[in-house]
């Protein structure tokens, strides 16, 4: 969820949300050690509980960004260990860390020796020609020796040569059993499932077998799939009903949208960031909506870009209302 997940489609999502756990976008260890680390690092206050997602594969590096981490207020560190894509191959992290459990181990370590915090652990249920469950069933018990608790499993290979990352997120075929049995045989450790995971049903269905869902895109694509986790989340059982569950204090989806847009004004008053850097992680929010399409378009409007951004919501719904007539 590179250049997806910044600080500003943070603020969106936890204004939907108050309980789902929120990562922040994955920061390389160079990055952090050699660049601008506020850049990278700084957030609202709003966004907790947030996580720190890290790629790299030196144990020092890592224990270091962990310790970053740590001072700068993130509740947990992951360590990324299922990217496919050949830009983070190149670096030696990401999927093919997967081929070096041992290493993964003592990165693990290194993180937990200097930090207070979670330290978790998102990973394939294979490589390659390494798909057996023996594989990733070695990799999980080698990497919770060394104190990890937490794995946000994708349950799917990655194929590192040969597949674009988009090609990967689709062609290997899901197999949510790897993971259950990964939840069987270490009832120590947490799992959290990802991969696949696009409707609110779905998350009613596999929420009761796991000890937590991610979703990526989904979420991003159609934030308001959000407004209702938090009462699954509180549920007790498979048998919840969700319809019955439901905050009744939860936030209109405009209401949510008139607090991002407040937000977006702060930001571009106190830091001066365009508001339509921080707009387009709000185009999903009234997916399958009537008048949702004249709505993005508004906000999509690059002519409108020196409007103030209230001024901006109050067109997109004059379009979004004419969709009514």
């Amino acid at each position: 969820m590179m250049d997806w997940t910044d600080r500003h489609c943070r603020v969106l999502h936890r204004l939907i949300s108050k309980e789902t756990l929120l990562y922040s976008e994955m920061v390389t260890t160079g990055a952090l050690i050699h660049g601008d680390q506020a850049r990278h690092l700084d957030f609202d206050e709003l966004e907790h509980p947030l996580v720190l997602q890290l790629g790299g594969s030196e144990p020092e590096d890592l224990a270091q960004c962990a310790k970053l981490a740590q001072d700068w207020g993130y509740d947990e560190v992951n360590l990324n260990c299922g990217c496919p894509s050949e830009r983070v191959q190149r670096g030696a992290f990401g999927a093919c860390l997967m081929a070096e459990p041992a290493l993964v181990a003592d990165a693990v370590k290194a993180m937990r020796d200097v930090v207070d915090i979670e330290v978790s652990v998102k990973h394939r249920i294979g490589i390659d020609e390494h798909e057996s469950y023996e594989f990733v069933r070695d990799f999980v018990g080698l990497v919770s020796e060394a104190g990890c608790r937490v794995f946000v499993v994708h349950a799917r290979i990655a194929i590192l040569k040969g597949l674009s990352p988009k090609e990967n997120r689709e062609i290997p075929p899901l197999r949510y059993e790897v993971v259950e049995r990964l939840k069987r045989d270490f009832p120590e450790c947490y799992f959290v499932l990802n991969g696949g995971i696009q409707t609110q049903q779905q998350v009613i269905d596999l929420l009761p077998k796991f000890d937590g869902l991610m979703l990526g895109r989904a979420a991003y694509h159609q934030p308001w799939l959000l407004s209702e986790w938090d009462a699954l989340c509180r549920s007790q059982g498979p048998s919840f009903d969700l319809r019955s569950g439901l905050d009744l204090e939860m936030e209109s989806r405009k209401l949510v949208e008139q607090k991002y847009v407040h937000y977006m004004h702060q930001q571009k008053l106190s830091h001066g960031t365009p508001w339509s850097h921080m707009s387009r992680h709000m185009l999903g929010l009234y997916h399958a909506v009537p008048g949702a399409r004249l709505w993005r378009q508004v906000w999509s409007d690059a002519s409108l870009k020196n409007l103030e951004p209230m001024a901006v919501m109050e067109l997109a719904h004059e379009a979004m209302d004419r969709a009514h007539v």
